[in-house]
């Protein structure tokens, strides 16, 4: 596990209504600790969390509380999380710090910034999302890598040249083109090493180099990725 600087405590942050996240879902400590997939993420949960007190639990307190923190924190994103790319525009950071400073990449590990609108966070056709997709679905991305047999998003916790299945299937999982959806498939096939299964990563130009010969969570994801597929008359 990533050790984290400042005695444990990591880079400074400047309180603004953000939460914290020291480590991210890879378990590779944050660079700045505003971890804004996550920060999206806990703004959608909030809301969920708030409903079901309200309708399940009948405890009206603590639902009001949990809307109040999630206007706080959404408020906040809006304010220090939205930055303007010189080519893609406004797009939503990676990684903020409250002080101005901001991480513009993505990691294949959900929540994500590709996995927005899977999560319920936003809108598939959300301009600022839109232009984030594009971003992080490019080399403008320093952990976006293309090569003979795939391209895609990894990631740190492995390190270059690992594309993450995970980021394909996110891919798909939030498109509304079926050219890119097939695409993204056609990929997931054949960069199983002939073993049946998604890895945790494999190399972009070569399959057969992979890490992790089980890796439930992607399998997951790709299983849920073909169910929704059926479901929607893609695929059958």
């Amino acid at each position: 596990m990533d050790t984290v600087s400042n005695d444990g405590y990591g880079q400074p942050l400047k309180p603004v209504g953000l939460i914290n996240s020291t480590f991210r879902p890879s378990d590779d400590a944050t660079t700045y600790g505003f971890l804004i997939p996550s920060n999206l993420f806990a703004v959608t949960s909030l809301r969920q969390l708030a409903e079901i007190s309200n309708k399940v639990t009948g405890d009206k307190a603590f639902a009001e509380k949990c809307l109040v923190m999630a206007k706080e924190v959404e408020a906040a994103i809006k304010k220090y999380a939205i930055v303007n790319h010189p080519k893609h525009g406004k797009v939503y950071a990676f990684e903020v710090d409250g002080f101005g400073n901001s991480s513009l990449m993505d990691d294949s590990n959900v929540p994500s910034l590709l996995a927005l609108p899977y999560l319920g966070c936003v809108e598939v056709k959300d301009p600022i999302y839109q232009n984030t997709r594009k971003l992080v679905w490019s080399t403008d991305n320093p952990y976006f890598f293309k090569g003979k047999v795939a391209e895609g998003i990894g990631g740190p916790h492995v390190g270059y040249d690992m594309v993450w299945p995970m980021s394909i299937i996110m891919l798909a999982m939030t498109s509304s083109n079926d050219q890119e959806i097939a695409s993204c498939l056609k990929t997931l096939v054949a960069t199983d090493a002939g073993t049946g299964f998604m890895h945790e990563t494999f190399h972009k130009d070569d399959a057969m180099k992979f890490t992790r010969s089980w890796f439930a969570w992607a399998n997951t994801l790709f299983g849920e990725l073909v169910l929704k597929l059926v479901k929607t008359g893609k695929i059958v």
